[in-house]
């Protein structure tokens, strides 16, 4: 394909898109941004002081799943993995090759210097201090969500990134996606007039989306630092379900709350240009998953955002089940006075259903309560009162669907390697993080507490 195609193409993907919210008319549009089809392409090239070296600490899921995303990215390169269990380091070796320097102490990786940046995949409780130490020895972050474990941790990550001044980006990937920054083009359009309400959940059904993670059969003393895991946390004998399931654990995790409210808050703020609400509270029990963990396996939250100068005044309803019977599912909706936008992962849509200028009559309605004659009387005073007034109709708005085998998680990495060699602006800096992964971590404080929490969106701490 030409040059001048490929830049034909673009232009038109670019109209395309855009014409979504202008005409306001049912479409479905497929695209991709320039950057992700330029910097996958087989024939981008980086020279050696391009190249960006990278370790990742914490081989679970989230560290495999972010080796395998970054290994994918032209001249990234994968050079190192700690975790404490052996086999994972096995398991990283059998993987991604056996040169690869693997170990279960991470301070070893901060002081090599073929390490560019580090990925925190760990639990929870290690992810301010493995930042902070990161940053201090040079290296750019990238740390998984919450950025922290505690409430009160969040100002030195801050603090660090502005000294140091490393890249710093926190992974909720839903912050780069595309589906996400075209309902954010459509809601400040403002197809569905007011905003007055935001409902989003995520729900599940089964053993593994409650964490009841696989544990292997050579997991003992011998094979993982179970010491080392504890860091700050409690002492305790090792138990290698609280190892392998750390999130069931509050000495570990955050919960439901640190771990998916972070998701559809991140988004949230990105639709709206928010910093977050100023009053929540939360609550729910442990229900169903009643094996040892100390965490709720239902959650719901309450949330009113202030008024800004990017939206008005509205209250956000948040929820996350472990135990729907009806299979799981999640959604981010946004009520207003003319419509509602529904997001997932894939896809935005619009309804439009505009609150009608004249307020109608019958029905469930006093009008059947008068006399026959005054009914009469008001028919003809409403239809000489609204003679001119059109009836607003629901209809389907504008619509948005990401091309098949698109990646937010791509994009997401994408943007921290954009900024590590070109200086650009980070999706999800430290400052935004907290700003998401606060109010999810006040959730809990309101659950266990048991009170409301007042929140400053604009320094991401506790009121006070």
């Amino acid at each position: 394909m030409s040059d001048q195609i490929q830049k034909s193409r673009r232009s038109f993907i670019k109209k395309a898109v855009g014409s979504a919210i202008i005409t306001g008319v049912p479409s479905s549009i497929i695209a991709q941004p320039d950057h992700y089809v330029e910097t996958l392409s087989p024939h981008r090239r980086f020279s050696a002081n391009d190249q960006v070296n990278i370790a990742v600490i914490g081989m679970g899921i989230m560290g495999f799943s972010n080796a395998e995303t970054s290994v994918k990215i032209p001249g990234v390169k994968l050079v190192a993995a700690c975790d404490l269990y052996t086999g994972r380091l096995d398991r990283a070796k059998e993987v991604f090759g056996k040169d690869l320097v693997v170990t279960k102490d991470y301070r070893e990786l901060l002081d090599r210097k073929d390490i560019d940046a580090v990925f925190v995949a760990t639990s929870d409780h290690w992810h301010d201090r493995i930042s902070i130490d990161a940053m201090n020895k040079g290296k750019h972050v990238y740390c998984e969500k919450p950025m922290v474990h505690k409430l009160d941790e969040g100002s030195a990550v801050i603090e660090a990134q502005k000294k140091t001044g490393k890249v710093v980006q926190i992974g909720s990937q839903r912050v780069s996606s595309i589906v996400t920054e075209k309902a954010r083009e459509i809601y400040e359009s403002g197809v569905i007039g007011q905003l007055v309400l935001v409902e989003t959940w995520n729900d599940r059904q089964g053993a593994n989306g409650a964490w009841q993670y696989s544990i292997p059969t050579d997991a003992n003393a011998g094979t993982v630092d179970w010491d080392r895991f504890l860091g700050d946390a409690p002492k305790v004998a090792y138990d290698p379900v609280r190892f392998f399931r750390w999130r069931n654990y509050q000495d570990y995790g955050t919960g439901i709350a640190g771990d998916l409210f972070v998701h559809l808050f991140s988004g949230l703020h990105v639709v709206l240009s928010s910093k977050g609400p100023d009053r929540i509270y939360a609550t729910g029990g442990l229900r169903y998953w009643k094996d040892g963990r100390d965490v709720p396996d239902i959650i719901t939250g309450l949330y009113d955002y202030p008024a800004t100068e990017k939206h008005p005044a509205f209250t956000l309803q948040m929820r996350v089940n472990f135990v729907d019977g009806g299979g799981g599912g999640e959604k981010l909706r946004l009520v207003g006075s003319d419509g509602i936008i529904t997001m997932s992962w894939s896809d935005v849509k619009v309804s439009i259903n505009k609150t009608p200028k004249a307020p109608g009559y019958g029905g469930w309605d006093s009008f059947s309560t008068f006399t026959a004659s005054q009914q009469k009387e008001y028919e003809k005073w409403y239809q000489a009162q609204y003679k001119n007034i059109p009836k607003e109709v629901a209809k389907p708005g504008p619509e948005f669907r990401a091309p098949e085998g698109y990646s937010a998680d791509v994009d997401h990495h994408l943007n921290f390697y954009k900024g590590i060699r070109e200086k650009a602006a980070i999706k999800e800096d430290p400052l935004f993080g907290m700003r998401a992964g606060g109010p999810a971590l006040a959730s809990n404080k309101s659950l266990f507490d048991k009170k409301i929490i007042e929140w400053d969106p604009e320094t991401a701490t506790v009121k006070a």
